[in-house]
């Protein structure tokens, strides 16, 4: 990586000509930085969110279907059974298992790997690794082809993970780019560039599926393509980042090779037992995971919601799936503008309580009402990517320096192992109700409770108490 930043000494001030120059190259590397949210942004807006689901099922339903199996529809729950490893499961739960059993690896793969990017600093080098390694893994999906589902399963849980391993070591490098003043725009820019970049490989990938006739495609061949422009894309944009940003601190450590590997256990453990000294910033961690199960959950029910509840066509629900990409890159960058004004915490309690809003608003929306599912939608889009982006920033304020990667990798764990609490009481309250009204709407619930805990937290005594300086808003 090229030359370090400057880091002036305590209570030294830089001369104006190098404090320009510093402030120069600090811009440099936030634009490079937000590059990497465009390049990833694809896997969870094309593979997870879309075709990875639709894809795997299918191929899941072919093999039942070889094995002499009757599938009376196409993503059948009963009678329609595969095996993997000795275990028998519907074909149309494959994803859910999948996703379940990418987040148990990530709990193994994710704190060494940020220990480790902590211990030797080649955050760059990691970054890359794992973002090479996704971007592959997901164009390699393209050769699962008949009923070859085990190939698709190996390959999705290697691209989850090289997705879910790079944005911790991405995530952990906003301390080393951006100020504490700085953090909560370039975290909301990010986040607005990636559902751009995410928004815009999707409606590419979108146009090659839905105009498979015109080209001449299968549907299988199709969603093959779309699996190689998505790793591409991702691959491709990784460039950027990793040309142009810049190392910023020394090794922890002068290991290497195998020993690199020993240093990080012995780091992750040292972290795991000085954690508790950090009450506060659990405390956050502890909020964040609740409100952001209710996040994901009502990303990953609207469809269901609009389709089985409302009764709204997949062209619909496809165009909606797109529109909300666009508008959350628009709530993105306003929560970067009123977090400037009124700081994170009070922003971020500002967003959870228009997330309160729309779901309420949601239970109302009429049978077959376009318009009112896509108002609900721009609702949903706005709150979105700032509630994350600005939860990214004020994380980073709240772990110690030069631990950014480990309290991250916790950051991402959690995250993914609450994510089945929220479409767990959906399908709960669904099932117990017949109806999907009150189901969407208990997950207001997320979002109070999330509030309440973020309201008690102190943040400014939470940074202190890690040691880092304060922003001048909070």
């Amino acid at each position: 990586m090229s030359e370090p930043t400057v880091q002036p000494a305590p209570g030294v001030e830089l001369a104006p000509g190098v404090e320009l120059a510093e402030t120069s190259r600090r811009r440099r590397d936030q634009r490079a930085w937000c590059w990497y949210d465009w390049a990833g942004s694809a896997f969870p807006s094309s593979i997870i969110a879309v075709f990875g689901s639709l894809y795997l099922t299918t191929v899941a339903r072919n093999d039942a279907l070889a094995a002499g199996q009757s599938c009376p529809t196409r993503n059948a729950l009963v009678g329609c059974d595969v095996s993997l490893l000795g275990l028998h499961f519907p074909a149309g739960s494959l994803f859910d298992y999948l996703l379940a059993a990418a987040t148990l690896l990530q709990v193994l793969v994710l704190p060494l790997t940020g220990a480790i990017a902590d211990r030797t600093q080649r955050k760059r080098r990691i970054l890359g690794f794992f973002a090479f390694t996704g971007a592959g893994a997901t164009a390699l999906l393209a050769l699962v082809t008949g009923t070859d589902w085990r190939l698709g399963v190996m390959l999705f849980i290697l691209a989850n993970t090289g997705y879910q391993a790079s944005a911790v070591i991405y995530y952990s490098v906003l301390p080393e780019i951006a100020t504490a003043d700085e953090r909560d725009g370039v975290s909301s820019r990010g986040w607005a560039f990636g559902y751009l970049g995410g928004g815009l490989a999707l409606a590419l990938n979108l146009a090659t599926y839905l105009g498979r006739d015109a080209l001449g495609l299968s549907e299988s061949a199709a969603v093959r393509i779309c699996f190689v422009t998505t790793g591409l894309w991702w691959a491709a944009f990784t460039l950027i980042p990793l040309s142009r940003m810049r190392g910023s601190q020394p090794p922890q450590g002068t290991e290497r090779g195998l020993s690199a590997l020993t240093g990080g256990f012995r780091q992750l453990l040292a972290t795991l037992r000085n954690a508790r000294s950090y009450p506060l910033t659990l405390g956050f961690l502890a909020a964040y995971l609740i409100y952001t199960d209710g996040i994901s959950t009502v990303a990953s029910v609207a469809g269901q919601y609009g389709d089985l509840e409302l009764g709204l066509p997949s062209g619909i629900l496809i165009s909606t799936i797109l529109m909300v990409q666009f508008v959350a890159f628009i709530g993105a960058l306003l929560h970067g503008r009123v977090a400037r004004r009124f700081g994170a915490k009070r922003t971020i309690m500002g967003s959870l309580s228009m997330w309160t809003g729309v779901i309420a608003a949601a239970y109302f929306v009429q049978a077959h009402d376009e318009l009112q599912f896509y108002a609900v939608a721009v609702g949903i889009g706005l709150v979105l990517g700032g509630t994350n982006a600005l939860s990214r920033s004020l994380f980073s304020q709240l772990v110690p320096a030069g631990r950014e990667a480990e309290y991250f990798s916790v950051y991402k764990i959690g995250e993914r192992a609450t994510s089945a609490v929220g479409p767990l009481l959906f399908g709960a309250v669904g099932a117990a109700t017949g109806s999907f009204r009150p189901a969407i709407v208990s997950l207001v619930a997320f979002f109070i409770i999330g509030f309440v805990l973020v309201s008690l937290v102190p943040v400014r005594r939470a940074i202190r108490a890690v040691g880092n300086p304060e922003p001048a808003v909070l």
